[in-house]
């Protein structure tokens, strides 16, 4: 799956009303030695990973991952694993060893084209969260990670538990960001009554409101109350959080008015703001396509909080799509000049701390 080539899918600083650099901050790769050891843990992991590079090779080819980039000039990445979790295909035991690897991985990838690869979010081993602590200081100091990427669930575990609270709080200390990244299998299902999720409908629907209760159970737990300059990126602009401003502010304003009286207890909160103010704290990529969408993000999150991400190359061109129709997008939003820069370049430069 080569993608088209040519200078009818290039794009320049003039067509991107000046801006000359853009920089990716959330397209997927698997580095090669993680790929290869991640196939030899699990044979159904093996399966799906397998069938996943064969229709999308731009994510273990470097070759054909150069040459799109190639087609955009001034465009840069910095790189994230594709998932899923690798707490979701080996246990605690083996999960520290394949973050290790796929940390190293990205590291050399930075090191060896850093005009290209600027750095990289460290996935973590999240059933293993004495690993986890570990590997965000060694990926941090030693690597030079520019944050980490952690999944909407672990293994179906709210990420509100206490048990995940230390990396919040580690990630708050290095003051870098957490890129967050939905996680939901086809074996949610859709109702009750079924036992799998039709239609990809756990993708398409499912995805979106998984982000979104995320975000909410984090808000809730006062996680932004406790660490006032926490960074966490999420995947797809925020999910449906844009799109749902009044049920969030004046809906969530009123929070336990529709809950029967002898369960209004759970639903007491002790958040220095409005819960609304506290959705407003996330940062978004552009990951959507289209104008309408990015502009209602905008609106939401403000433009200091919105940066480039392309999430390639999950698209039927191989990648080419994504980040061709992600800049589209942010090309035909009504911006000034200076905002546009914001969010292709210098969001991604202050939030990641990137020289």
């Amino acid at each position: 799956m080569g993608g088209p080539t040519g200078p009818d899918f290039a794009t320049n600083p003039n067509s991107l009303n000046g801006v000359a650099m853009k920089i990716d901050v959330f397209p997927h790769i698997f580095a090669k030695a993680y790929y290869e050891r991640m196939q030899a843990v699990s044979e159904p992991a093996k399966k799906y990973h397998q069938r996943r590079v064969r229709d999308l090779p731009m994510l273990v080819d470097l070759e054909m991952r150069l040459k799109l980039m190639d087609q955009f000039e001034g465009y840069q990445q910095v790189l994230t694993a594709a998932g899923p979790g690798i707490e979701s295909f080996c246990d605690a035991r083996l999960s520290p060893e394949l973050a290790r690897i796929a940390n190293d991985g990205m590291a050399e990838l930075c090191a060896k084209y850093p005009d290209r690869f600027l750095g990289f979010a460290a996935s973590l081993p999240m059933n293993n969260m004495d690993a986890v602590v570990q590997e965000v200081d060694r990926a941090v100091k030693q690597l030079g990670a520019r944050g980490v990427q952690i999944f909407t669930n672990v293994n179906g575990r709210p990420l509100d538990e206490v048990e995940f609270r230390p990396l919040f709080q580690k990630m708050a200390e290095y003051d870098l960001p957490i890129w967050l990244h939905p996680a939901r299998p086809s074996t949610f299902p859709d109702y009750m009554t079924e036992k799998h999720s039709r239609y990809e409908l756990w993708w398409v629907f499912g995805w979106p409101y998984e982000s979104s209760v995320a975000m909410a159970r984090l808000v809730f737990t006062g996680i932004f109350d406790e660490h006032p300059n926490l960074k966490i990126i999420t995947h797809h602009l925020g999910a449906m959080i844009p799109y749902f401003e009044g049920r969030i502010g004046p809906g969530l304003d009123s929070l336990g008015s529709r809950t029967p009286e002898a369960d209004k207890h759970l639903y007491e909160h002790t958040l220095k703001q409005r819960p609304i103010e506290y959705f407003r704290k996330f940062h978004a990529d552009t990951a959507v396509l289209g104008p309408g969408p990015l502009e209602c993000g905008l609106a939401f999150f403000g433009v200091d909080h919105v940066l480039y991400g392309s999430d390639m190359p999950f698209d039927q061109e191989g990648g080419y799509f994504n980040v061709r129709e992600t800049m589209r997008g942010v090309d035909a939003m009504t911006l000034a000049p200076a905002d546009r820069v914001k969010i292709y370049e210098s969001n991604a430069r202050g939030l990641l701390k990137l020289k």
